[in-house]
Formats: C-alpha cells, sequence, structure tokens
C-alpha cells in the first residue's frame, strides 16, 4: 500500500470556532496549503509581509505531505496572498491569539494507493476492530522528522547541556533526503563551524540570521545563540523527545496490561509501536478512559502501572523526571506536564468503493474518510487499518524514489537556463577531433563533471561541463556547420539582486495593498455575527 503520492491523496479540513470581535487586533484567515508544512508557510508569509516572529498563531501543525485548511490569526496586520500552493481567505477578527482551544476536530480524506483486491478482507475485519477498540494515540513519523534527518533528539544535547552540539545539529547537519536550499546551508555551515563570518552564498539563510548575529556578538555562547532560534521550533524540539517518551512508556504500559496474543508490532522512524487487536471488555473500559502523562519534572502518578511504564522508559534513557530541566535556561526551555488520552476513536469512519489506480499499475485504490480530535494522527488510523500490507520506508528507500524526480528537475532546469549558458550541442565524442594544442588536445587533462553540477560560488551558477568547455572542431575536409561557424552569443548578465531598501519598499507596497483590499471587501460585507463557527 502507498499514500500521499499525489498532494490530493491527503486532505485535511480542519473544523474550528473562535469569537469574533470586530476591534480585535487580530485577523484571521484560513489558509490552505499545499506540500507545504505549517512552519513553512507561516515563514512565508511572515517574510512577505515583514512580520515579527510570533506575530502569527495558528491552532496546530498540519501535515506536509497533502492539502490542508487550517486557521491563523495575523497580530496587527492585514495580509493576502493567493498563490498556487498557499492561499487565504479572510474569515474576521478575534481579540486573542489562536491556541489547540481553537479546533474542536479534524476531517480527514485518504486515498490509499497499490492495494490488490485481496486486501479488502482483511481491511473490513480492521474496520470494525478499529470501530471497537479505537486506535492507540501514538505520536507517529511525521513528530519525529529530526531522527528522519539524521540531527537525533537535539532535546538530549540540551538535557547534557552539550549546547554547542545542539546548535550544530539545528543548522549544520545537512540532511541527504533534502533536496532543498536549506541543505545546502547547512552543509556549508558544517564546513565553516566557527568561522561566523563567512559569507553564505544562499538566499535563504535568512533563517539563520539571529543566531549568526548572537554568535558574531559572543562566539562562545552557544546557549544564549541557541535561544535566538523561533521559539515555536524550539517549543518542537522539546516535545519531539517528550513524544518520543510518551510513545515509549504507553508501549510498555500495553504490555503490562495485555496479553502477549493480543497485541501486534508496527515499525515507525523512532523505533516500533504496539497495537491490540483485541481485549477484554474490562481491559478496554480502562484503556478507554485511561491517560497518559507527557513528562515533566513535575509529573505525578495516580496509577501504580502508568508509574512502572514511566520509570521502565527513563530508566531505559538513564533519566529521571528532575533530569528533564534545560541547566541555565529553565524559563526558557522547559518540558510541560500534560495529560494525553491512551486511545482515539475515529468518528464516522466511510471506506469508500475499490476504483482502478491510475498510477500503480494493475493494482487498485480506495479512499477512507474519518474525523478525529485534536492532535491525533490520520496515518496512524490508515497503518492500523492497513496493518497486514503496510510497511515504513527506509531511507533508502525515500532516496531512491527521489532520483527520478531530481533528475527531472535538473532536466527542467538547464532546459530554461539562456542558450548562453548550456553551450553548444554536444556531440558523441567517438566521432568528434578537438584542436589540437587545445584544452581537449592528446595530453591534457581536465576534470569531468556530469552537466547540470553547480557551483558552490552562488545559487544558480553552474559549472560547465568538459564537453561544454572544449569547443568542438569539425571532421577534416568537411565544411563547418552553421553552429561551429555562428558567433559566441553574448553571454546573459545576471539580474542584479535587490537591495535592502527595494525589499522594504516592495513589502510595504504589497502590505498596503493587502491592507486596503480587505477593507474593500470587509465594506461590502454586512455586520458580522459574533461568534464564528464551522
Amino acid at each position: 500500500m502507498r499514500i500521499k503520492q499525489k498532494p490530493e491523496d491527503f486532505s485535511v479540513k480542519e473544523s474550528y470556532r473562535f469569537d469574533e470581535v470586530d476591534s480585535g487586533r487580530h485577523r484571521v484567515y484560513l489558509m490552505d496549503k499545499q506540500k507545504l508544512s505549517t512552519f513553512d508557510a507561516v515563514t512565508r508569509l511572515r517574510d512577505a509581509f515583514g512580520l515579527k516572529p510570533g506575530a502569527i498563531s495558528y491552532c496546530g501543525l498540519k501535515d506536509k505531505q497533502g492539502r490542508t485548511e487550517q486557521i491563523i490569526a495575523v497580530d496587527g496586520a492585514d495580509v493576502d496572498m493567493q498563490e498556487p500552493d498557499l492561499r487565504l481567505k479572510y474569515l474576521g477578527r478575534t481579540d486573542k491569539p489562536l491556541s489547540a482551544a481553537n479546533i474542536t476536530s479534524n476531517r480527514f480524506s485518504v486515498t490509499v494507493r497499490s492495494l490488490q483486491p485481496e486486501s479488502l478482507g482483511p481491511l473490513n475485519q480492521a474496520a470494525a476492530e478499529v470501530n471497537r477498540l479505537g486506535v492507540v494515540n501514538y505520536f507517529d513519523s511525521q513528530r519525529f522528522g529530526s531522527l528522519k534527518h539524521g540531527q537525533g533528539f537535539i532535546a538530549k544535547d540540551l538535557i547534557r547541556g552539550d549546547f554547542e552540539a545542539a546548535l550544530h545539529n539545528y543548522m549544520a547537519k545537512p540532511s541527504e533526503l533534502d533536496r532543498t536550499e536549506d541543505a545546502k546551508i547547512k552543509a556549508f555551515w558544517k564546513e565553516n563551524w566557527g568561522r561566523w563570518d563567512a559569507r553564505v552564498p544562499y538566499e535563504g539563510t535568512r533563517k539563520y540570521h539571529r543566531v549568526l548575529k548572537s554568535l558574531r556578538d559572543q562566539p562562545g555562547d552557544y546557549l544564549r545563540a541557541f535561544l535566538q532560534i523561533d521559539a515555536d521550533y524550539r517549543a518542537i524540539l522539546l516535545f519531539t523527545y517528550q513524544s518520543f517518551l510518551w510513545n515509549e512508556g504507553v508501549r510498555r504500559y500495553l504490555q503490562l496490561m495485555l496479553p502477549r496474543e493480543h497485541l501486534f508490532p508496527m515499525r515507525y522512524q523512532a523505533g516500533t509501536l504496539l497495537f491490540h487487536r483485541d481485549a477484554s471488555p474490562e481491559v478496554l473500559r480502562t484503556l478507554r478512559d485511561a491517560t497518559f502523562p507527557l513528562l515533566a519534572p513535575n509529573t505525578t502518578f495516580s496509577d501504580p502501572k502508568v508509574e512502572e511504564a514511566v520509570r521502565w522508559v527513563l530508566g531505559r534513557e538513564k533519566l529521571g523526571l528532575e533530569d528533564l530541566r534545560i541547566p541555565g535556561a529553565e524559563r526558557r526551555l522547559y518540558f510541560k506536564h500534560e495529560e494525553r488520552p491512551l486511545l482515539s476513536f475515529p468518528h464516522k469512519l466511510v471506506v469508500g468503493r475499490t476504483q482502478a489506480d491510475e498510477l500503480n499499475r494493475g493494482a487498485i485504490k480506495v479512499n477512507v474518510a474519518f474525523t478525529l480530535p485534536p492532535g491525533a494522527y490520520a496515518t496512524l488510523v490508515i497503518k492500523r487499518l492497513f496493518h497486514f500490507d503496510y510497511a515504513e520506508d527506509s531511507p533508502e528507500t525515500i532516496r531512491a524514489s527521489q532520483r527520478p524526480k531530481l533528475a527531472q528537475a535538473e532536466a527542467e532546469a538547464a532546459a530554461h537556463e539562456p542558450s548562453s549558458r548550456r553551450g553548444p550541442p554536444l556531440r558523441d565524442a567517438s566521432t568528434t577531433r578537438r584542436a589540437p594544442g587545445g584544452r581537449g588536445a592528446p595530453g591534457a587533462t581536465s576534470a569531468r563533471r556530469p552537466v547540470g553540477d553547480r557551483d558552490t560560488r552562488g545559487p544558480g551558477r553552474r559549472r560547465a561541463a568538459a564537453s561544454e568547455v572544449d569547443l568542438l572542431e569539425p571532421a577534416a575536409g568537411r565544411a563547418r556547420t552553421l553552429a561551429s561557424q555562428a558567433p559566441a552569443p553574448k553571454p546573459v548578465e545576471p539580474p542584479v539582486p535587490l537591495g535592502f531598501r527595494e525589499r522594504q519598499r516592495q513589502r510595504k507596497q504589497a502590505l498596503e495593498t493587502a491592507r486596503a483590499e480587505s477593507e474593500a471587501k470587509r465594506a461590502q460585507k454586512a455586520k458580522p455575527k459574533k461568534s464564528r463557527k464551522k
């Protein structure tokens, strides 16, 4: 089975509520995004309109791989964006930032592909088990992207007080799976760690400006530099490790509550999860009402089995509850205690009719729709329903799936480059002769690189391959071709980058335009209601 082969295969719509206040300073928008994480979308809006960190609030993080709708609130500014992968719709105003309390539920629609007809029998049985038993409310692989990309648990570096290691893993640990400019920036700082005045040849380095400024001012104070990271992202780094402890503790708790034959394992990004396929009525009632704590130094226990499970997982990590502190930054970096339901129950679970899968020859696809409470993972419901046919993708599998896309992207980029940068048409090496004494003459050596190899001197600048650099001579006794007779085209000068003042002027103009459009929309509407629900 496969999911998220197309953005439309994974759809999320947030059901929300907020108190509408005409004079509120927070503008509320419905954000429709595609192939973007919530962090990426918020960062793009913040950069486009010159907003301060923390100016945009939201109710929760939505999946990157799919199409999702969620509400955001912008403090003190009107914004507007209508791009293919990011659109905003104005909803009204409120007097306070958004939080998880503004979500009522999430409705998911997931297309599961690459299935075989014999999968339908086990699927119907699994759907009946999910309706009766629920799904263990684990944190799924999306929460552990730092493991997928080789950064590990940065929170463990912070707990040890190794702030340099934490900062290095954050900004100097490039991932083999990341094809974005951010991976190039991380690779640059990996090679230039400690040289804080080095010039980064990529525009995306703005993300690290505050951190780098702190390191230039006080080179040895890595904690101070780490605290310049966006507060929401810092909280996620701690929450990632807290989520791992929760998963491991719940796994142990299920082993204490249920016999082995009622459990089955499934691999995920951070290890192995256990799910239950059966339970006695008494145990099921206990599990339905049970919660398990997200651990913090002030966590207490009322259930002896919960406490036993927590002691077991902390023992494996060689920690105690009192160790869940960040030395020197207790007020700005801290673990917060919270009780999380042990089970989640999908509501209005609908398994659609099977259809031919147009992306996988000879296979079928099926759409599954359901509603979950805030904080529950739809991918876990899908894994539980299709556990008989599911396997977690390894990094090697992900890399293999990326190679065709990468090759296609490079070919498209080369096709759109000016002809003066592509060079003359390439010829077969066996039928061409180079000018004597030239760079391609016998005895001359040159480092050959594949076409499209990028130069590290700056973005968008490409080293020409050896076959492009060496001018080809026509065969002896034959007339020169038109290509060889034509004068060399003039090189196309790269556009001059905009200065700081010009960028600020364009941002100010975009903000004024968005504000005028928003005011015009509000003027056309009747007086809004005092409460908005969906």
